[in-house]
């Protein structure tokens, strides 16, 4: 059985896409070299089903030989090797955010009147924020996220976990199988988000679907018969966060009470729409990107073989089998930058304005940091020292939740489901393939019997 995170011996395994080129005789579009040269990444597609079923020899190409490399289809440069992305993401100044939640396909006119009526407008807030406000804001957030409320949201976790498992189990027994991925993994963020967030008198099935919306329309390539129905979804996710900020009586004790009393620098309280737009990436990063990583997990550590059903006695192992999905296939892949002026990287000239595609989970992959990176090897010495929640002033503030959600969801499948295994449509399920957010679509598994 071949792991669900392990590279493919050959080329030819890639979906019929090959990254060399040569086998398929690709002039493709100029890269780097000298114009009208033959470009060895002519065929690379980052929507598609080659990179997104298998990104791997992609993403070791590119930070072998080309590790600054402008993509012709999105005029994106992306930035495969780890200290360059490290780099850049330390230096906000040079480097900023600015174009961290801008829509990478183009939003035509019926859709942006739909979003226009909504009354939607995301303010610089925290992922896209350099202004003297986002310290503060940073600050309100981590605060609801720190070490001690992650550790006092444990129980919430594992009740909430074995809630949901109770009717996975009880669909395995009267089905012979379920699907962890809609059944568990990407419900249990949300209604635990909501529980530790205050949020009551909505449904976790409709905020799941305003978030995963979100995502598609600012980081998926949606026709535009598709971008009208996902901002129709958007436009709702922004009235309910407008209503929710605007009722000035939450506790204070609450995040949104929080927020709606926090004080910018000035003086001055927080205006309304920054505050929706720091609601709009906490929700969205508190349960969508978490329900990826937690269902990325349970499949990893089903195929991978020998360890299941471990995780769910062996102390520790959960956790570090997080670490290792999170080094080698984090739920957000890339992230976004702009130069803020001339500047080099790796030797390439970059001019101002050039917009930067930090090509996270290929940064996990580098050799020059990870020994054997193909290969997941739970309490691997440096796990830690991956970037997949960014570092500096913008690593995620959530990432301590996230972690022990993952692993506290993982440790309550393995016990709960010892004996399952994935069915055999799993090699074909669909995968997420937005910009910058991959992960299984599907996480099927059976009992023995039907396998």
């Amino acid at each position: 059985m071949t792991s669900a995170l392990s590279r493919p011996d050959s080329l030819t395994d890639t979906a019929g896409l090959c990254p060399y080129g040569e086998a398929t005789g690709a002039t493709g579009a100029t890269g780097p070299g000298t114009p009208g040269s033959y470009d060895p990444f002519g065929l690379l597609d980052l929507f598609g089903e080659g990179f997104v079923r298998e990104p791997y020899l992609w993403l070791d190409r590119l930070r072998a030989e080309d590790p600054v490399h402008r993509d012709p289809a999105t005029g994106l440069w992306l930035i495969s090797r780890y200290e360059d992305i490290r780099r850049v993401l330390l230096d906000p100044t040079v480097f900023r955010p600015d174009n961290a939640q801008h829509a990478i396909t183009p939003l035509g006119i019926p859709a942006l009147r739909v979003l226009a009526r909504a009354g939607f407008r995301v303010r610089p807030a925290l992922a896209n924020n350099v202004s003297a406000s986002h310290a503060g804001l940073r600050r309100v957030v981590t605060r609801f996220f720190n070490a001690e409320r992650v550790a006092a949201a444990v129980p919430v976790i594992e009740r909430v976990a074995d809630e949901l498992l109770d009717s996975v189990r009880t669909e395995i027994d009267t089905t012979a199988g379920s699907d962890l991925f809609g059944a568990f993994a990407h419900t249990l963020p949300c209604r635990v988000m909501m529980e530790l967030l205050g949020i009551h008198g909505l449904d976790t099935t409709t905020l799941v679907r305003w978030s995963d919306a979100s995502l598609e329309l600012f980081w998926g390539r949606p026709s535009a018969e598709r971008q009208l129905e996902l901002a129709v979804l958007v436009g709702e996710f922004h009235q309910w966060l407008t209503s929710l900020v605007s009722d000035r009586t939450a506790p204070a004790d609450s995040f949104v009470g929080a927020l709606v009393r926090h004080r910018l620098p000035d003086g001055e309280l927080l205006d309304l729409e920054t505050a929706v737009g720091a609601c709009f990436f906490v929700f969205i990063a508190g349960q969508s990107t978490t329900g990826q990583l937690i269902a990325t997990v349970l499949r990893s550590a089903l195929a991978e073989p020998g360890l299941w059903p471990r995780p769910g006695h062996e102390e520790g192992l959960a956790k570090a089998w997080v670490e290792e999905v999170l080094r080698r296939e984090p739920p957000v892949t890339t992230w976004r930058r702009v130069t803020a002026r001339p500047v080099e990287v790796s030797g390439t000239p970059l001019p101002a304005g050039a917009e930067l595609l930090l090509m996270l989970m290929g940064s996990g992959s580098d050799p020059e940091v990870f020994e054997s990176p193909e290969e997941m090897r739970p309490y691997r010495a440096n796990s830690r020292h991956h970037l997949a929640f960014g570092v500096g002033r913008h690593r995620c503030p959530g990432a301590s939740l996230a972690r022990t959600e993952a692993a506290v969801a993982l440790r309550a499948v393995a016990r709960r489901l010892p004996a399952v295994r994935l069915s055999a449509e799993a090699a074909h399920a669909p995968v997420l393939d937005l910009l910058s957010f991959r992960a299984p679509l599907h996480v099927p598994v059976a009992s023995p019997p039907t396998l």
